[in-house]
């Protein structure tokens, strides 16, 4: 018994964690099944069945299943790719190149636009075709067979990865993230009714701290949320909804940014004190009531001005949305009867990233593939298959540089590992059988290293990812010492190439991408300026702003940036681009006195160029609320408070680097 309590503690003084390690040595175990089979099958590359496992196990069941499925999709469509492209090249390799960097570059691109592990199968259909056309020996060159033969080998890992993963793998708790996310709406209802009836302006500072720390944690759990997704039509709907639960959760925050009080705050606060305490003693139905109660005071009220452009009506929609969806998600499911008015769930897409992707890994494939074409080399096949995968699944971290440093060393150590077994192993070996046993030992320690706290990211991987794709287990062994290394430095020059092309051709690190996001927010809102008929477009617009608000915490938290400056940013985004919807909406009705649509006129036209010079748009927004301070069709406080908060935030607007036009689909 005393070994048995001893065996986990003394793991940990060792630097392993107990569970992981029982995870990696599963997964090592795996990987070896899956190499003796796909020998078995007489697939022409049976390590690559293990290098497979290792790519796709996880240790939950549905993200295990949802990676196994766009594993498997990518490799089908990746495969065929370079079947087609074998067939157009005839296999020469001046084709193949310039074939490759077009369609890796594209697979970057749509990688950096969808989300989880379809951005996965995206970046694995890109590498694999690279696979196909230039990994293959001579006895097999028809491209059918070729692609045939890789498709099978990596279904193979992935059936094994599978069928191991669901036996041992644990099941997604989604109780303790129900459980976060009530009590997040408690503290936001909690925070909504105490705003209502503030009277002692000395909270604002105090009120203000814990909406900045409500919007952090409500960007954390966003951030997990495709991983939540994995696995079934089910879960899917779920976190769908739980995303409409978040997006109203911003709602709210930001609409308690605003110095706005509507008539009857009192007895709207008196419904919602009571569902704090619902939510926390699990009675959702009654929280929900609280909140439908609150909704239908707020629908009484009827401010001058145009109820400050629907401010109140967003709080209300905010309001059911947030209660419906609370009860929706502590039930496990979506809700059981959806309004077709419910609003929109509408993500942040990385358009400038994804094209940045596109452009990085076509030239960088150009250039290495132009370098390999020249010179002959014959080692160049694998450090140009090292290249398209480093920028390709590394163009969606935060932080392509500092992960490619420690992937460098793992590989390295990989390679190290696969010279070992190579030429101090293999020369004892009589058979094909012996070869691939003999390997096991090397996949044992890579289960090892990996379960390691210092090499449980990318240098465990890539040591065993790297130590299966140098060993060929056939007879008779060939090459020399020499040439073994030579592809060993082929191999890692692969991560570092991608390192160099991360830092030279539109570098990447957390505060760039930052500031992309808040360019891509700014541009949304000039792009809004310089269109008519905007009404349609208001739904669409505030929920991709409400996650992108999100995205922006989460980025300023990751960098070490000002949050409450993001936080800030945000606000003044979207008091900007209600200002637009409402400029639209007067300019279309026709009945504002002439002065001031003459002002509103140059407020839009001013909002055009934001980006550039956000204080001169304040100062026209601020002129136009000013003319039309008298005028009933036009809401001037908004006018004046989005002015404000422009001004306020226009140094955060402004230092960033105005995206291009066409940054929205």
């Amino acid at each position: 018994m005393s070994c048995a309590v001893s065996l986990p503690a003394a793991l940990e003084r060792l630097g392993f964690s107990p569970v992981r390690l029982g995870f990696t040595l599963r997964t090592a175990a795996a990987a070896a099944l899956a190499l003796i089979v796909a020998w078995l099958l007489g697939l022409e590359h049976p390590q690559w069945s293990a290098m497979t496992v290792w790519a796709a196990s996880l240790p939950v069941r549905g993200q295990l299943l949802e990676k196994s499925g766009f594993r498997a999709a990518g490799t089908v469509v990746g495969a065929l790719a370079g079947i087609g492209l074998l067939v157009l090249s005839g296999g020469a390799p001046a084709i193949i190149v310039p074939g490759l960097a077009l369609w890796i570059g594209l697979c970057a691109f749509t990688g950096n636009v969808v989300r989880g592990f379809a951005s996965y199968g995206s970046m694995l259909a890109g590498y694999t075709a690279a696979m196909v056309t230039l990994l293959h020996s001579a006895h097999t060159a028809d491209p059918f067979a070729i692609g045939i033969d890789r498709m099978l080998t990596v279904l193979t890992g992935v059936a094994v990865a599978l069928v191991v993963g669901w036996v041992f793998g644990a099941r997604s708790d989604p109780d303790s993230l129900a459980e976060r996310l009530a009590g997040l709406s408690a503290r936001v209802l909690a925070g909504l009714a105490a705003h209502l009836t503030a009277t002692d302006t000395g909270a604002g500072a105090a009120a203000r701290r814990e909406q900045q720390a409500l919007l952090a944690e409500m960007a954390v759990i966003e951030e997990g949320l495709d991983s939540h997704a994995a696995g079934s039509r089910r879960s899917r709907g779920a976190v769908r909804t739980i995303r409409r639960l978040l997006s109203a959760q911003v709602a709210v925050v930001l609409w308690m940014r605003r110095g706005v009080q509507p008539a009857g705050g009192a007895a709207v606060a008196a419904c919602l004190r009571q569902a704090p305490a619902a939510l926390g003693a699990g009675r959702f139905a009654e929280a929900e009531e609280a909140c439908v109660q609150a909704a239908r005071h707020l629908a009484g009220d009827d401010l001058a001005g145009g109820n400050l452009a629907g401010g109140d009506a967003v709080l209300r929609e905010a309001l059911v949305t947030l209660a419906r969806s609370q009860s929706a998600v502590a039930a496990g499911g979506p809700p059981a009867a959806a309004s077709p008015a419910a609003p929109p769930v509408v993500l942040h897409r990385d358009w400038v990233g994804a094209r940045q992707s596109l452009i990085r890994s076509a030239v960088v494939i150009l250039l290495v593939g132009g370098l390999w074409l020249a010179t002959g080399w014959p080692a160049g096949a694998f450090m140009l298959l090292g290249t398209t995968i480093m920028t390709t699944v590394f163009s969606t971290v935060d932080n392509p540089a500092v992960l490619l440093r420690q992937v460098i060393f793992g590989q390295a150590l990989g390679a190290a590992g696969a010279f070992a077994c190579r030429w101090l192993v293999w020369p004892m070996m009589s058979s094909d059988f012996g070869l691939v046993l003999s390997m096991l030992p090397f996949i044992a320690v890579g289960g090892v290293l990996f379960g390691h706290r210092r090499a449980s990211g990318p240098i465990g991987f890539d040591y065993n990812m790297v130590m299966l794709l140098l060993l060929q287990p056939a007879l008779p062994l060939t090459a020399s010492p020499a040439h073994s290394l030579m592809t060993a430095a082929a191999v890692v020059l692969g991560p570092a190439i991608g390192l160099v092309a991360f830092m030279a051709i539109f570098p990447v690190d957390g505060r760039r991408r930052l500031g992309t996001l808040v360019a891509m927010m700014v541009r949304e809102t000039e792009t809004m300026a310089a269109r008519t008929g905007l009404v349609q477009h208001r739904p669409v617009w505030r929920a991709r702003l409400y996650h992108r608000v999100l995205r922006l915490v989460r980025w300023a938290d990751k960098t070490g940036a000002d949050r409450a400056a993001a936080v800030e940013g945000g606000f003044a985004v979207l008091l900007l681009g209600s200002a637009i919807l409402h400029i639209d909406g007067v300019l279309a009705a026709g009945s504002a006195a002439p002065a001031t649509v003459r002002a509103l006129h140059t407020a839009r036209a001013r909002l055009r160029q934001t980006g550039r010079d956000p204080q001169r748009a304040a100062r026209a927004l601020a002129t136009a609320a000013r003319r039309a301070g008298a005028d009933p069709a036009a809401d001037a406080p908004l006018l004046a408070e989005a002015a404000r908060a422009l001004a306020a935030s226009a140094g955060f607007l402004a230092t960033r680097p105005a995206a291009p036009a066409g940054t929205e689909p």
